[in-house]
């Protein structure tokens, strides 16, 4: 796996952050001079040493785009921790591997000069790497190239649902035998080209800008909107049998997952979720997995700290017929990340999977007020206020997102 998040770049720092309860969310000066109501984000804090990594001086120059330079990190480390070579002068492609990796506007930035500079009549100045860092495909070609990809190389955009959908096909893809190994996952900018049109939606947090770290507030009563992140999550799913012949560490098994719409009917609308469809893909996921809701131990849940987070619970007791203490655990990482948008779903898996390996559950920070619609179905002990050892065994991750689409994916502990 690979991780830059608003809390931890790299694998280890995440999962200290994770599992101390440490805040990404930062008052970001830039959203004040633009006149932003919510004046805090998370944004990734990538060095430049951290990109030297990866990259040489003249790539850097060319890979603009932060949500395209989180993806490659992102990536590399994924590809870099799961044993496979980094060296970029093979002669011929891994015809075995490939990517499926999301993006939302992950060249914000670049579009908004783009668009400056060609109004202002300088098209000659745009540069020879414009295209590939503001098509929407930009994140998977880079990686394709930087890691010599041989099969399927494509960007999925589903919005919020996008990393945990790229998961799932890249699982489909590799079960249908036509890959080995995919690299799978998300990224998004941290713009405020990004954020201005939920800010001018009135759904950002402009309540807490006082007190950064404690803006994020998923299933809280003093939740007052979703703070806006970037970053990128990265995992490098691969067959049993060549992991197995490579002796490499495997890290989890993915058990199955669903993916569907709720066709914004029955409620359901561009920015509101039918949730009739969310509970379709609950137990489509469990019944693709062939396991019962008895059988989840925990919940990565979609909660983005809105009027939502409510809803959202109330469909799981149903999904999983499961209330009161008899509830699973269930944590939000947007908590400690801000919602990264695309990057979000990929994110939560990293830390779904960081969880499941080494055995613990992350605090959903913030939510000291549990709110009450929340407590009258679920035991409030069942979000973790602070990291608990757990041996969990079965894991489901949840994403929800705009255009009422939607997508589950579980994940078990492996065991050889």
């Amino acid at each position: 796996m690979g991780v830059v998040a608003p809390n931890g770049v790299g694998l280890a720092d995440f999962e200290e952050a994770i599992r101390s309860g440490r805040s990404g969310i930062r008052y970001v000066d830039r959203l004040e001079e633009l006149g932003f109501a919510c004046r805090v984000g998370g944004v990734p804090p990538v060095t430049e040493d951290q990109q030297a990594q990866y990259f040489n001086p003249l790539t850097l120059r060319q890979l603009k785009a932060d949500g395209v330079l989180y993806g490659c990190m992102a990536g590399m480390e994924a590809w870099k921790n799961a044993g496979l070579d980094l060296d970029r002068n093979t002669a011929t492609p891994d015809w075995e591997s490939g990517c499926i990796f999301g993006a939302g506007l992950a060249g914000a930035d670049v579009i908004r000069d783009t668009a400056y500079k060609i109004d202002s009549k300088n098209v000659k100045r745009l540069g020879s790497s414009t295209v590939q860092q503001t098509m929407s495909g930009g994140v998977s070609a880079y990686l394709g190239g930087f890691l010599g990809l041989g099969n399927q190389v494509t960007t999925n955009a589903s919005a919020c649902s996008t990393g945990t959908e790229s998961l799932l096909l890249g699982f489909q893809r590799i079960q249908a035998g036509f890959a080995t190994r995919m690299v799978c996952g998300s990224c998004d900018s941290a713009s405020p080209y990004v954020w201005a049109g939920f800010d001018a939606m009135r759904v950002l947090n402009r309540k807490f800008n006082h007190a950064p770290e404690a803006a994020s507030r998923p299933m809280s009563a003093s939740a007052a909107g979703f703070v806006p992140g970037g970053g990128a999550g990265a995992l490098v799913l691969e067959t049993l049998e060549s992991a197995q012949s490579r002796q490499v560490p495997i890290l989890a098994e993915v058990r199955g997952g669903y993916i569907n719409s709720g066709g914004q009917r029955n409620g359901g609308t561009m920015t509101a979720p039918n949730k009739e469809g969310i509970k379709r893909c609950i137990l489509g996921a469990l019944t693709n997995s062939s396991i019962s809701g008895r059988d989840i131990d925990a919940i990565s849940g979609h909660l983005t700290a809105t009027m939502f987070d409510a809803h959202e619970i109330a469909i799981w007791t149903e999904a999983l017929n499961r209330s009161g203490k008899d509830f699973p655990f269930i944590n939000a990482l947007k908590s400690m990340t801000g919602h990264c948008l695309s990057a979000s779903g990929a994110l939560e898996a990293v830390a779904s999977v960081l969880q499941l390996q080494k055995g613990f559950l992350h605090p959903s920070i913030n939510c000291e007020d549990i709110h009450p619609a929340i407590a009258e179905h679920i035991f409030p002990g069942c979000i973790p206020s602070k990291a608990i050892s757990n041996n969990l065994n079965l894991l489901l991750s949840a994403s929800f997102g705009f255009g009422d689409v939607n997508s589950c994916i579980v994940l078990q502990k492996f065991k050889s």
